[in-house]
């Protein structure tokens, strides 16, 4: 692994437990002889592997990874198990499987990043792992853990009362026009959107404050430590209605019928419910400086697992395109290059990937650690 994964180490480990770790995440040592070792890699190799061991078990927060596991299976004839495991509760069951030694889920795919980073890899329990035959089409930001999709969230509006985004500027939301008239989850609720500020902040302040300047025709002054600070304190102040899901935010943006309808914040899958008798979600394309972001589900393998070639087809078989298919239909997107946006994808993100602040991993570990500093500040700072 790479200087995040090792600082990481060392914050968790003395010298000696971290060699062992080093180990289990895969020194060349320990992964001499198998069938995915970067040096003379052979996919077919790989097949016969796993073709001889157990069955396996996946985990993903989505309940289309029993559909992925199936098509797997028929396509490889290595038995696998997709089971759908709540974000909320995918962490703490795959530690307590590690830690007793009765691994289940050979595979997850880790969908609330920082918790994954700070405490599966630091405690050997899991690793990561890119298949050699497709990591030049992984941009190299997406391989330390591997990226397998990540998931835009988007700004949207009603587009049966509006012709396009009746906003042009994230600025715009703070404005009393749109007080009480934005919708979108609770962060206290849902800490990737704490993740979301801080990775605003961490790597993309300036280009919020440039859209400040942009919007009000002057610089940006403020007592907060940042730009996004500021913005994320006005825009709690403008009282959006916090909902605890996508679905909840969805209706009450895009319900038809509307004279004055919700702006909000979602992942691209609810426009699924767009239909002439049900929602008219639109993406706000060309805001400043976004027009949305993206979160990643990392790939990750069980150090215990049985099946470590089994483990790993998988892992390959989920960055391409056939494998990927039944979720980038709801407009995620692998990061593996090769494979294009779904072509029946309802929103259209895949056409303005330029317009969606991206999620860099080397800092979902400082994303973890601030998780409550966001809390608090937002919970200071909304106004009900």
């Amino acid at each position: 692994m790479t200087t995040t994964v090792t600082k990481r180490l060392q914050r968790f480990a003395g010298s000696a437990s971290l060699a062992v770790i080093a180990i289990s995440l895969g020194a060349p040592s320990a992964m001499a002889q198998n069938a995915w070792d970067a040096e003379g890699f052979d996919l077919d190799a790989l097949i016969a592997a796993a073709q001889a061991e157990p069955a396996i078990t996946v985990y993903d927060s989505t309940g289309k990874i029993v559909e992925i596991a199936e098509a797997f299976s028929a396509a490889y004839g290595v038995e696998a198990t997709g089971v759908k495991v709540s974000t909320g509760a995918q962490i703490d069951q795959v530690m307590r499987e590690g830690q007793s030694g009765n691994v289940v889920g050979d595979v997850v795919v880790v969908q609330d990043v920082p918790p994954g980073m700070a405490q599966l890899v630091p405690m050997g329990l899991f690793e990561s792992w890119v298949p050699p035959d497709l990591a030049e089409f992984i941009p190299e930001g997406m391989q330390d853990p591997v990226i397998i999709v990540s998931s835009p969230n988007v700004w949207t509006y009603n587009t049966e009362t509006y012709e396009s985004c009746p906003v042009a500027n994230i600025w715009e939301l703070t404005e009393p026009e749109w007080n009480r008239k934005i919708a979108m989850q609770d962060p206290l609720g849902k800490p990737t959107y704490t993740d979301w500020f801080n990775q605003m902040e961490t790597h993309f302040d300036d280009a919020v404050a440039a859209a400040y300047e942009s919007y009000y025709g002057a610089p940006l002054e403020t007592d907060e430590a940042s730009a996004t600070k500021a913005w994320v304190k006005a825009l709690a102040a403008n009282s959006p209605l916090l909902t605890d899901s996508d679905s909840t935010a969805g209706d009450a943006v895009g319900a038809r019928g509307q004279d004055e309808p919700f702006m909000g914040m979602m992942a691209t899958a609810k426009f699924r419910d767009n239909a002439p008798d049900g929602l008219a979600l639109g993406l706000c394309d060309g805001l400043e400086p976004f027009s949305g972001w993206m979160y990643p589900g990392i790939g990750m393998i069980a150090t215990g697992t049985d099946s470590p070639n089994a483990s790993r087809l998988f892992i390959r078989y989920l960055l391409t395109e056939e494998g990927i298919a039944p979720q980038s239909v709801d407009g995620k997107i692998s990061s593996n290059s090769q494979v294009p946006a779904h072509s029946d994808e309802p929103s259209g993100v895949g056409e303005h990937m330029e317009e969606m602040m991206p999620y860099n991993t080397a800092t979902a570990i400082e994303d973890f650690d601030t998780r409550q500093d966001w809390q608090d500040f937002w919970r200071l700072n909304y106004d009900r």
